[in-house]
């Protein structure tokens, strides 16, 4: 394999695949990239097994072939090379080295056997559509917030896609949930998206799929098998397991009856709760929130710190009702709504309370309150 590649052209693709490799593997394989060079050019491949990504630059092939070299070694030499650098690999098939020359710079890296590389890309996709790039990436960043991280509840490390109907409109609707607050958001459902299962994408899947959509103004093309996921750019395909479980009956912890509705403006109200809660030395940074008719009355105290009150006008006119919330929590959900308004909609101080936009039906958040 003999090749020249443009350094910010490989430095691209290699941030792209490093960061699916692992840090730490059992299998010594899995911390390389697999190189594979044709006469359509260079595809870099990386995978732990359960993410697998390839994707394909141009470059000047010489002489085809295939190996693998250390991923996070071969980027970290790639990002120091100087700007506008002409990088040239070669790797001889009865050698156990690649070479990388760039200017007066040369680099030789242990390879490992390609044979060894596993693929996880195979296998019948069934069920294929395309989304927006916009709407995926609206999906998952007003959700991804409310992945949990507890292990032992697996099945609610990821969010959950499913096709429904919401007040007679198909949507394609997002859910994420760690036991404390509830992420609900949703889009138009895209053409061909109507047998779609629901399906558990997991948290590292849903952050990598991140960053190559915010390079791509096109639609994502979205694959789907029984236990994989595959998602389809320009040149790069992201195929990942899906998490293999029951993602639970969200909407039975959704209120339907909250009759106490408050409206307040969503930066006065998000900046006066992170005023508030500096004074809270807690992991929780726990806050009460007292609700009167045109009053919001937010405070917090610390055996320590000493206490804090401050009070903003709402919109408000039922009875008067004083509630706990994490703030850290009430703080992320104010910073998904795109509006200027916040919709609040409780029942008593130990009932989930449910929040969204008042000009957008699309978002739906809950957030359990706590005792202050």
């Amino acid at each position: 394999m003999k090749l020249t590649i443009e350094r910010s052209v490989l430095l691209k693709s290699l941030g792209h695949v490093q960061s699916v490799v692992e840090r730490r593997n059992t299998l010594p394989i899995l911390s390389n990239v697999k190189l594979e060079a044709t006469a359509e050019g260079l595809a870099l491949n990386a995978t732990d097994m359960d993410l697998d990504i390839i994707e394909r630059v141009s470059a000047a092939v010489e002489r085809p072939g295939a190996t693998t070299a250390p991923a996070h070694t071969l980027f970290e030499i790639v990002r120091k090379l100087p700007d506008g650098a002409q990088v040239e690999i070669a790797f001889e098939p009865e050698g156990s080295q690649l070479t990388l020359r760039s200017g007066r710079s040369r680099f030789a890296l242990s390879c490992l056997a390609v044979e060894d590389f596993p693929s996880m890309a195979d296998g019948v996709f069934s069920n294929s559509f395309t989304v927006a790039a916009p709407d995926l990436r609206a999906l998952i960043d007003r959700t991804k917030f409310a992945i949990s991280t507890e292990e032992t509840r697996y099945y609610l490390n990821g969010i959950y896609f499913h096709s429904t109907t919401s007040s007679g409109v198909n949507v394609l609707r997002a859910v994420a949930t760690d036991g404390h607050r509830l992420a609900r958001v949703e889009v138009g459902r895209p053409e061909g998206a109507d047998n779609m299962p629901g399906i558990i994408v997991p948290r590292k899947t849903v952050l990598e799929l991140r960053k190559l959509i915010e390079e791509t103004g096109m639609g994502v093309t979205v694959s789907l098998s029984e236990t994989k996921i595959r998602f389809a750019f320009d040149d790069v395909v992201l195929t990942s397991k899906l998490i293999d479980g029951t993602f639970p009956d969200y909407e039975r912890v959704i209120p339907q009856d909250n009759d106490k509705l408050l409206r307040v403006g969503k930066k006065l109200f998000a900046d006066a709760v992170d005023r508030v809660s500096a004074i809270s030395t807690e992991k929780s940074r726990a806050i009460k929130v007292a609700i009167s008719p045109g009053l919001l009355t937010l405070s917090a105290s610390s055996p320590d710190a000493g206490s804090a009150v401050e009070e903003i006008e709402a919109d408000y006119d039922s009875a008067t009702i004083e509630i706990g919330f994490n703030s850290r929590y009430l703080m992320e959900i104010l910073g998904q709504i795109e509006g200027d308004t916040a919709l609040f909609a409780m029942a008593d101080a130990a009932s989930p309370t449910v929040i969204r936009e008042t000009d957008d039906g699309a978002a739906l958040y809950v957030l359990m309150p706590m005792r202050v």
